[in-house]
């Protein structure tokens, strides 16, 4: 910790009023001395996981943190604000911000320490010395853990449990948890054997929240007389709890905020699944409900509901509704099937590009290869790509099961999206195998089996039975009519022309610009590479649309920098250098940054703009036949020169009119000054609530 923080990087009068500028104001010192090399990417790397979830914690804590490729080295940068800075704490906003950098590529001892300093933040004595602290090499040394104040001594010990270095952390003020049963008291007799919890928790970064859950779980836990055992599943990586201490566990806890790994450890006991913040900030709350539960002698799988709704309603996060969580598991398929849609759609449009359109004709390359000729490594590109264009509804259904059901559903659902290929049901009839294969292992998880037979459930019983009931389901119930349905919605394709066509890219342009590479995005983008499996001159069109709208919002963007530079901050002048790049390579998410300043006035632009060249692609009867690729795939598109036009035109719309609407509001609100950068001063656009 000693090269992590020093006084340079301690701020004890932190004059920021928001959490941009105070992670501007942290970061500037760790700009000043060489420990980040990009301040403004570093920023966006800062934001982008703030966006994540907000850092804030109960007790007047702020702990933005990332891993960041323009980090040097871990730095730790600390700031104390006198009115506080809203980081979204349920209590109110936080006084103590500490600015937490890891290189991206930071190791395990690294990490390690700054999981002991999310520990310590727990102690009240801790950060109670550090509101009172009046220097800041007082401040750092009380980080560092070598000031001579009691206050840092206690905030290393105070009974808190000690972590090993591998990741697993055993709770203090009491025997811990064994296999063993009741301890011996001090007078010889024997006691009753204490409650015991078995938790994990894991956040997106694993360096924060991740320790500071599992420190409040196990404080909560000596509070209440109940041993808790934690399972850190961090950057630093993690050590699996022993067998013996969840097969002696009472309940379980899950913390998270991405997918516990090897979940299936802790079936069969009463869980509670929650948030990582729910453990940071409600941990007394959660080892009084599963200890409830456990009384109630409700035994649940992890995987499965514990309310007793249906296994498709109970899927998610608590609290949400079936459309979010049927959009968490399409988006789960979707995102597993992209990298096979991109691999192989490159490779077939690099097969015709060589090799012309009858390239699909040429017999196998591993029979014929003449390696001095073109047209067989054309040969060889397209049947590559065609061998892995034909993974993309197995691994679509596959992995929409898997966000339904987890590695259990991995099995009925890949077999239901290669029967949905056989019977040539396609995209929708991935979909559905998906859905059904997830809902059919969700079934049979709640069912109650002998301990005897639990080992045998998730690698025998579960692929066995759940594969044979989707593929009897695709093959003879559902199967026939989604095909059907398929093959109607094929021939709409096709028969596309006119006006239908035109309004059909315009709807498309609106839903790629709408949530710029959110839900909406993916929906549209998936309606596109669908019609990829099945491919016909109405589903290329499809295709070619929805790649020309999805370039429009970031080059929007950075044409509005350039011709009107005053009516953006600094850095996102900075983010149009960026997004030319980001734009032209079909990376919607290039305008994220401009829309998340000003959403009232760059996300309707974007709109018009895509629906303008959504139009314009399918009226000029453009086709494409890679999914993606941006203007590096021009060479495989019908009608090249028109589609660069009808991107061209989209960007302009959609850059006049957001140039427009800033320009309106600065006269209607007046300008307001703010500095970027010390010393450098320009007009902001207020954005209206």
């Amino acid at each position: 910790m000693s090269d992590m923080i020093t006084a340079d990087l301690v701020d004890l009068d932190l004059a920021a009023h928001t959490k941009e500028a105070a992670a501007r104001s942290l970061a500037e010192r760790m700009v000043r001395l060489g420990r980040v090399t990009d301040l403004d990417g570093f920023l966006a790397d800062v934001a982008a996981r703030e966006a994540q979830m907000p850092t804030g914690l109960d007790g007047g804590i702020g702990i933005p943190h990332c891993r960041s490729a323009h980090v040097t080295e871990p730095t730790l940068a600390f700031g104390r604000s006198g009115p506080g800075i809203d980081f979204g704490a349920p209590d109110g906003p936080a006084d103590l911000i500490f600015l937490i950098a890891a290189p991206a590529g930071a190791d395990d001892a690294h990490l390690t320490i700054l999981s002991s300093l999310a520990r310590r933040l727990m102690d009240p004595d801790f950060t109670s010395a550090l509101r009172t602290t009046a220097s800041a090499a007082g401040a750092a040394a009380l980080i560092r853990g070598d000031a001579p104040a009691g206050a840092a001594e206690a905030a290393g010990a105070g009974g808190a449990g000690a972590e090993d270095a591998s990741g697993a952390s055993t709770g203090g003020g009491g025997a811990g948890p064994s296999a063993g049963g009741a301890g011996e008291a001090s007078g010889g007799e024997s006691a009753p054997a204490p409650f015991r919890v078995v938790a994990v928790t894991s956040c997106p970064t694993g360096i924060a929240h991740t320790y500071m859950a599992a420190e409040s779980l196990e404080s909560a836990g000596r509070d209440a007389g109940v041993e808790v055992a934690v399972e850190t599943q961090g950057s630093a990586g993690f050590t699996r709890l022993d067998p013996a201490v969840i097969a002696a566990a009472d309940g379980v806890i899950l913390a998270h905020d991405v997918p516990v790994r090897e979940k299936e450890r802790f079936a069969g006991k009463p869980t509670v699944d929650v948030g990582v913040k729910a453990g940071i900030n409600r941990a007394a709350e959660l080892i009084a409900d599963v200890r409830a539960r456990a009384e109630r002698g409700e035994v649940t799988a992890p995987a499965a509901g514990t309310d007793g709704a249906t296994p498709v309603e109970s899927a998610g996060e608590p609290g949400e509704g079936y459309g979010t969580k049927l959009r968490k598991w399409l988006m789960s398929g979707v995102s597993y099937m992209v990298p096979f849609v991109a691999a192989g759609g490159l490779l077939i449009a690099l097969g015709f590009a060589i090799g012309g359109y009858t390239i699909d004709k040429a017999p196998s390359v591993a029979e014929h290869f003449a390696w001095g000729q073109a047209d067989s490594w054309a040969a060889l590109l397209f049947q590559i790509g065609g061998l892995a264009f034909s993974f993309l509804i197995p691994v679509l259904a596959g992995y929409i099961a898997y966000g339904m059901a987890d590695r259990p559903g991995l099995v009925p659902g890949f077999v239901g999206g290669a029967v949905a290929l056989t019977i040539n049901a396609g995209f929708l009839g991935g979909l559905a195998a998906g859905l059904v294969a997830g809902g059919v292992v969700r079934v049979i998880q709640r069912v109650r089996v002998p301990g005897a037979l639990r080992g045998i459930m998730p690698v025998v019983v579960i692929p066995l039975v759940s594969s044979l009931i989707v593929g009897f389901l695709m093959f003879l119930v559902i199967g026939k009519p989604i095909a059907s349905l398929q093959s109607a919605l094929t021939d709409w394709l096709s028969g596309l022309s006119g006006a239908n066509a035109v309004v059909l890219g315009m709807i498309l342009g609106l839903m790629m610009c709408f949530d710029l590479g959110g839900p909406l995005n993916k929906v549209a983008y998936a309606f596109a590479i669908g019609g990829l499996a099945s491919p016909n001159e109405g589903s290329l069109k499809v295709m070619a649309a929805v790649m020309a709208a999805g370039m429009v919002p970031p080059l929007a963007m950075a044409l509005a920098t350039v011709v009107r530079g005053k009516l953006f901050t600094r850095a996102e002048r900075e983010n149009g250098k960026a997004a030319w790049v980001l734009g032209a390579s079909f990376i919607t998410e290039g305008a994220i940054p401009f829309a998340a300043a000003d959403p009232l006035r760059v996300i309707p632009s974007a709109m018009v703009g895509g629906a303008v060249t959504g139009a314009l692609s399918m009226l000029f009867e453009c086709t494409l036949r890679a999914p993606h690729g941006g203007v590096f795939v021009v060479p495989l598109i019908g009608n090249p020169a028109l589609y660069l036009v009808a991107i061209a035109l989209g960007t302009l719309v959609s850059a006049a009119l957001v140039v427009l609407l800033k320009s309106h509001a600065r006269k209607a609100s007046g300008p307001a000054t703010v500095a970027d950068e010390p010393g450098e001063t320009h007009e902001k656009v207020t954005v209206a609530a």
